[in-house]
């Protein structure tokens, strides 16, 4: 299935919505985009097909769990589980007998119809091209996602990039930055496969060939965003996931083999030697702008493209996004190999949305013996991309799935925080912004596999907000009605954290409550949605956590200005600006006709946002 197909069968399913009229790939796009990406189960799948556009521009496609399904051509991802589940079950079973073994014949059949298949000739991504002077990004409709943004950006590349060592193609998911008509910025961060090939030729003094596909098949979109082992091959996941081989040409250029059936081919290189470029800031999925950084760019020799071409793109920010649908896919088939191979005490795992796919994990575990949690916490941060994760939380037989926020709050009101959380320090993503020191910080996990009894008296609110003289305001228990074990309250910029929660400690009967979570004065507490992903985002356990009379004390403020020694500049929180939801308010019966008037998602979080641009300067901190 190519990406056209898709876009056919999204229409024919009620799915998506077709735009005609103008829209500018400057932030127009991008709203009209969130106002869908935040409706329940993700809206609408967007086709931009107005006047001004050189190619359609086409949004939000895998933004719901059931169009994340059929962009894999299932009726529902938990198929996937179970497909991976039986065969794990065939390939681990004891083979007693030869008739047994030769069972397995099948089976072998199958993986190979797997693999990539190469091809003569050239595909459909090629029937036009463009080389030398007539190279020109400019006929790609790359919109401008965030206001402070530091250009266009394409958001689903699959970057082709080959080991120099052995051979093999890594495809992986980095962000372009539009620099010029033939060059980007090549955002591959320090963890990932495409840096490990950039120090490779480095080393070698070579330039580094790279190929760069846009659009073709959702299930090869996807793979690319998979977190597989270093080595294997994403057409193969790609593959599996479609019964059938992914068909390759190779590029004209560029000795890399690509998908047949992309929308759009860019070929070029990236040169060791040269500088690297200042790229940034842009609007990132953890919903705050990634801040510039020097990063190598990429020099564009060709580009080739299918006649019927559909230009795809992603935009991310503050949670929910598409990107929330994307990671649950990872969740499902990911499951079984963790379940299989890497830690066999895992029976389910959810990601929420709200941790942005690396902040916080939730894993369900067979409890046999004392540290069992604590055990596959340390296995799992150990285990490929998961070694990013900030906040894990651990379960035994909460009765129902993981993403029921009740059953997960009745699990933490046992925990013990004098003996059920576990500290540590080790890798974080690199879009982490709240530890003190780049892509390096502490993380915890929450043993919430044995519930405790608590013989304290019950929580009584203060009626001074816990004697902090005015620096702690609104304390407000609504969580703890609603189940979760915890309050939240504002705390104003300048007070010590540390001296706030003595006073709290000593001045209030804290009861069930097991943490409490302190917010600059411009977060709802009347939001769960805003507040789990303010904590999660802005905490730092190690530096920002304190437990003090059994409870757990979470600093949960923006760190501009040096707060609990924090150094480095912080970021702002991605939102629009008042123009374009203004022109996008005004406009909306021409834009969406028949389609009932959705507010800028951007409202929901304006307060919040700091007075700066992308990030905080030298004079702010």
């Amino acid at each position: 299935m190519n990406l056209k197909e898709y876009i056919e069968l999204l229409d024919k399913s009620g799915e998506l919505i077709r735009i005609k009229a103008p829209v500018s790939t400057h932030l127009e796009i991008a709203e009209l985009t969130d106002r869908q990406c935040k409706q329940p189960h993700g809206g609408k799948a967007l086709l931009f097909e107005g006047a001004g556009l050189p190619f359609p521009v086409a949004t939000n496609l895998m933004g719901s769990s059931h169009r994340m399904a059929m962009a894999l051509g299932v009726s529902r991802l938990d198929d996937i589980t179970a497909r991976i589940d039986g065969l794990f079950d065939k390939a681990m079973s004891p083979k007693s007998s030869f008739a047994d073994k030769l069972k397995m014949l099948p089976l072998l059949k199958e993986a190979a119809c797997w693999m990539p298949r190469r091809t003569k000739g050239r595909g459909r991504c090629q029937k036009r091209v463009y080389m030398g002077d007539d190279v020109d990004l400019s006929m790609l409709p790359v919109p401008q996602w965030a206001p402070h943004d530091g250009g266009a950006f394409i958001t689903l590349p699959l970057v082709h990039t080959i080991d120099a060592d052995n051979g093999s193609r890594n495809t992986g998911m980095y962000r372009m930055q539009i620099m010029g008509k033939d060059t980007t910025g090549m955002h591959w961060h320090l963890h990932k496969t495409g840096a490990r090939h950039y120090e490779q030729y480095r080393r070698r003094g070579e330039r580094m060939p790279v190929t760069v596909t846009i659009g073709g098949d959702p299930a090869c979109i996807y793979a690319a965003t998979a977190p597989l082992p270093d080595g294997v091959d994403e057409y193969m996941l790609a593959g599996f996931l479609r019964h059938r081989p992914v068909r390759m040409v190779k590029s004209l250029t560029n000795d890399i083999w690509i998908p047949a059936d992309s929308d759009f081919v860019i070929e070029g290189y990236v040169d060791p030697a040269e500088d690297k470029v200042v790229e940034g800031p842009f609007g990132d999925h953890t919903g705050f702008y990634s801040l510039e950084d020097l990063y190598p760019i990429f020099h564009v020799t060709c580009m080739t493209c299918r006649d019927d071409a559909v230009y795809p793109a992603t935009l991310v920010g503050v949670p929910p996004m598409e990107d929330r649908y994307i990671a649950e896919a990872t969740e499902r088939i990911f499951l079984s190999p963790i379940r299989h191979v890497a830690q066999p005490d895992v029976v389910d795992m959810y990601m929420p949305p709200e941790g942005v796919a690396h902040n916080i994990a939730l894993f369900d575990i067979t409890d046999r013996y004392a540290g069992a949690a604590f055990k596959v916490a340390s296995s799992m941060w150990g285990a490929g991309q998961m070694m990013f994760n900030k906040f894990m939380v651990l379960t035994s037989g909460p009765g129902g799935r993981l993403s029921d926020g009740p059953l997960v709050g009745r699990a933490l009101a046992g925990v013990d925080p004098q003996s059920d959380l576990m500290v540590c320090r080790g890798p974080l993503d690199v879009l982490d912004h709240s530890s003190s020191t780049f892509a390096f910080g502490s993380k915890m996990a929450v043993d919430a596999t044995a519930p405790k009894a608590d013989s304290r008296p019950p929580f009584a609110m203060p009626a001074d907000d816990g004697g902090c003289d005015g620096e702690v305001t609104d304390l407000d228990d609504r969580l703890l009605r609603q189940g979760w074990p915890a309050v939240a309250a504002h705390m104003s910029h300048e007070a010590d954290f540390a001296d706030v929660c003595r006073r709290l400690a000593s001045s209030t009967t804290w009861g069930g409550v097991r943490a409490v979570l302190l917010f600059d004065r411009g977060v709802s507490l009347s939001d769960n949605g805003i507040m789990l992903w303010t904590a999660a985002s802005n905490v730092d356990p190690g530096r920002d956590m304190s437990v003090c009379g059994g409870v757990c004390f979470f600093d949960c403020r923006a760190k501009v200005g040096g707060i609990n020694g924090f150094g480095r500049r912080w970021p702002n929180i991605v939102a629009m600006d008042d123009d374009t939801i203004a022109s996008i308010d005004r406009r909306w019966s021409e834009l969406m006709p028949a389609h009932p008037f959705i507010p800028s998602p951007s409202h929901r979080y304006r307060d919040m946002i700091l007075p700066f641009g992308a990030g905080s300067n030298e004079d702010d901190e």
